[in-house]
């Protein structure tokens, strides 16, 4: 099968965890047989400059760059699915108009909310906001200034405005591919189809020398670890605070620093790791007793939780948005879930895992397990073969 995928917001100064999902969808695809050739409008170098936020807020709402350079790769390419990923800022959704003209069919992965909230993540002043899902439009973008820059709130809640007006998502996708239950709930909340939607998650390698623990190692380990943006809207004063709290408990945060003021007074038991990449990276997973997220906002789906899962290590996170679902309750936990935004349950859950191996040990055993069975490469790779067939 030939497949084009298409990807509108690329190449900026960090390489973000989107982009990483994109790309190894891509391998994945070429390793099952298919033809992956990619239609890419990178924004580098573009998003600082006022020329360049003056075009990516015309281009999001209406791209001839994007539309043209669409038809071309359909041209060029005749491919039997397009698989979009993104097509803001430089491509805009008019261009799926060029797919539904040529008889292609369209499945588009959908790595956020973006498609029923401007800035795409469900959040406000750090905390999920569900505004433009209550009141079925864009404009609270406007009034709450989501972006915290006018030009840009506006563009983005334009952009919304006329894609949903226009009908391009509604009419041009023939399947959605969200990455949890929760995104699908809020798809057919905002009113799409639900025949249209399907669940399939990100997926994550396994070794493969077979060389992952079973969990039995979980309980020997000698921190608490963190991994992610060293932010507020990820939680981590409220870590740091749950270390300052338990300062018999080592705590590691690997991460780039986003907020310096987070960092300013660490207690003495917290250890900032820095960026980290490669086999440092997973020697942090390796040497870590389980692993813990406090994020104020839903997010998608935090691959963290399969990365420490890929070491046997449990995850304590917050009980909304897509945590819930991957790190389970009850006989299905991987994990323990705590109250979102509350600092007492959060502390305590990391107190009462910390001191009990046995418990720590079985969870890590479990999320090596779910792992293997239910977000593999090969067990993904199989669902994207029954969806690309079925469309």
């Amino acid at each position: 099968m030939s497949l084009l995928g298409v990807e509108g917001c690329r190449g900026g100064a960090k390489y973000s965890g989107e982009e990483a999902v994109v790309d190894k969808m891509g391998v994945m695809l070429r390793e099952m047989g298919h033809e992956v050739a990619e239609f890419r409008l990178s924004t580098a170098g573009l998003r600082e400059s006022l020329s360049g936020k003056m075009r990516g807020f015309v281009a999001g709402i209406w791209s001839p760059q994007g539309v043209r350079g669409l038809r071309r790769a359909l041209r060029e390419h005749r491919p039997d699915v397009v698989n979009v990923h993104n097509l803001y800022p430089f491509i805009s959704p008019a261009a799926l108009r060029e797919c539904r003209k040529g008889g292609v069919k369209v499945v588009m992965t959908i790595h956020n909310f973006r498609l029923i909230c401007p800035t795409g993540l469900f959040m406000r002043d750090g905390r999920p906001c569900e505004f433009c899902l209550e009141r079925g439009n864009e404009w609270g973008c406007v009034r709450f200034n989501c972006e915290e820059s006018w030009l840009k709130s506006v563009g983005y809640a334009a952009r919304n405005a006329v894609a949903r007006r226009g009908g391009y998502f509604r009419e041009c996708v023939d399947r959605f591919a969200c990455i949890t239950e929760f995104q699908r709930t809020k798809l057919i909340a905002a009113g799409f189809d639900a025949s249209k939607i399907v669940v399939i998650p990100n997926s994550m390698d396994l070794p493969s020398d077979g060389s992952v623990a079973d969990g039995s190692t979980a309980a020997d380990g000698g921190y608490v670890a963190y991994s992610g943006r060293i932010s507020r809207e990820k939680g981590v004063d409220m870590i740091i605070e749950a270390a300052r709290r338990l300062p018999h408990v080592p705590f590691r945060l690997a991460g780039a620093v986003r907020d310096p003021e987070l960092v300013a007074d660490l207690p003495a038991n917290v250890q900032l790791m820095g960026y980290m990449t490669g086999e440092a990276f997973e020697e942090f997973y390796r040497g870590a007793r389980f692993c813990v997220m406090a994020s104020r906002w839903y997010e998608g789906f935090p691959m963290t939780i399969l990365e420490a899962a890929r070491f046997a290590r449990p995850m304590v996170a917050p009980d909304h948005g897509g945590f819930t679902e991957i790190v389970g309750r009850g006989a299905a936990a991987i994990g323990v879930l705590t109250p979102p935004n509350e600092q007492e349950p959060l502390t305590a859950a990391i107190a009462a895992l910390w001191e009990d191996p046995a418990r720590c040990r079985a969870l890590g055993a479990a999320a090596l397990a779910r792992l293997r069975r239910e977000y593999s490469t090969a067990v993904i790779a199989a669902e994207w073969a029954r969806l690309l067939e079925e469309v």
